[in-house]
């Protein structure tokens, strides 16, 4: 009987497609040619055992792969990029799911949904920021996680205030948490001892996180002196409103500005759209799109706030739309025309010019 060997069959030129439902500890892995299901197996994590095993029984095919943006990030990306398969990454909300789907999710069913959906060319890819942009980007998360952080241990000290009656000397604003507070806060004492350890370790984590945050900020601003974003950053900072951690966050989250092709593509992305629904001679606009970028969307509306008050054009504006809607509806209209401005200036590399009449 004949062996085949290797050199005896090729797949030059014909695709396969790969759907991959990542998890920590195991992948589960469906092939397919562009006429059969191959095979659906579990494997570890490892994108060069799965580079094998297609090379190995597909040698000379153009590989196509996919995978569900999620926990494990991009490096499954560039790791499969290395290795010449064509991949790319979607977001889950975008895979089509019927509703027995939702109901019975299994990971077999999920990898070739992926893969069935990835060679009827139906998904699409979500970017992929560059390495580089990926760590600043988590420089500048860091810094907003890091003032939540510091904002539920304020809550929590004064939380413990309220419960035992302990009234803050009105020398102290409630709004601000100045290095007098804080000595004034080691100060209190409590009549039994495991009170005192409470507070003192919130005190402690409390200033811990501070000095955390300080530091974060520290690096962001030699962040924003480098090459790749000092200009960029001038000119966002021409536009009233905009600030330098707002800045940052636009430029590290938004990535390159061309690959919007408009400005509702923009919005769409920052998540400045309402949901809609219609039905026949039904129309139902509802309150925004949960589909956002949830870290420019925020520091959009408090730069939107900032700019409203800074912009003449901006806040005649924000009167006149506070006419016939509520403030913090009318604020997302000026978000939507600070973003207008945002790209524009990111766009044209021109700075923006303040209008006063």
């Amino acid at each position: 009987m004949k062996t085949i060997q290797a050199k005896d069959f090729s797949f030059a030129g014909e695709p396969v497609y790969i759907g991959i439902d990542v998890h920590k500890k195991q992948w589960t892995v469906s092939i397919m040619t562009s006429l059969k299901d191959h095979k659906t197996f579990v494997q570890p994590p490892q994108p060069e055992k799965l580079v094998h095993y297609v090379r190995e029984n597909f040698p000379g095919a153009q590989y196509y792969s996919v995978y569900e943006a999620g926990f494990c990030g991009f490096w499954i990306h560039e790791a499969l990029s290395r290795e010449g398969l064509h991949n790319i990454v979607v977001n889950p909300a975008d895979v089509p799911t019927s509703d027995k789907e939702k109901k019975q999710k299994y990971d077999h069913v999920d990898s070739r949904k992926l893969c069935k959906d990835l060679r009827s060319g139906v998904l699409r890819a979500i970017h992929v920021p560059d390495s580089q942009t990926q760590h600043d980007r988590d420089l500048v998360r860091l810094r907003k996680k890091l003032v939540t952080d510091i904002t539920r241990r304020k809550n929590r000290i004064k939380g413990i205030l309220n419960y035992y009656g302990i009234c803050i000397p009105a020398v102290f604003p409630e709004t601000q948490w100045s290095l007098k507070f804080i000595e004034w806060l080691k100060e209190i004492r409590f009549p039994v001892g495991t009170g005192n350890a409470v507070l003192n370790f919130l005190i402690q984590d409390l200033e811990y996180l501070l000095a955390s945050k300080r530091s974060v900020s520290r690096k962001l601003l030699m962040l924003a002196c480098e090459e790749r974003y000092e200009d960029r950053i001038k000119l966002l900072r021409t536009i009233p409103g905009v600030g330098l951690i707002g800045a940052l966050t636009l430029l590290t989250e938004l990535g390159d500005i061309t690959r919007f092709k408009n400005g509702d593509h923009l919005c769409s992305y920052v998540g400045l759209i309402p949901n809609i629904h219609s039905s026949g001679d039904t129309s139902l606009t509802g309150s925004l799109t949960s589909r956002k970028n949830l870290y420019v969307q925020p520091i959009l509306l408090q730069c939107a706030w900032k700019a409203a008050s800074m912009d003449p054009i901006l806040l005649k504006s924000y009167h006149q739309l506070c006419q016939r809607m509520k403030g913090q509806q009318a604020i997302i209209r000026i978000a939507r025309k600070l973003l207008n401005r945002i790209r524009f200036v990111l766009v044209n590399r021109q700075a923006y010019q303040l209008k006063m009449t």
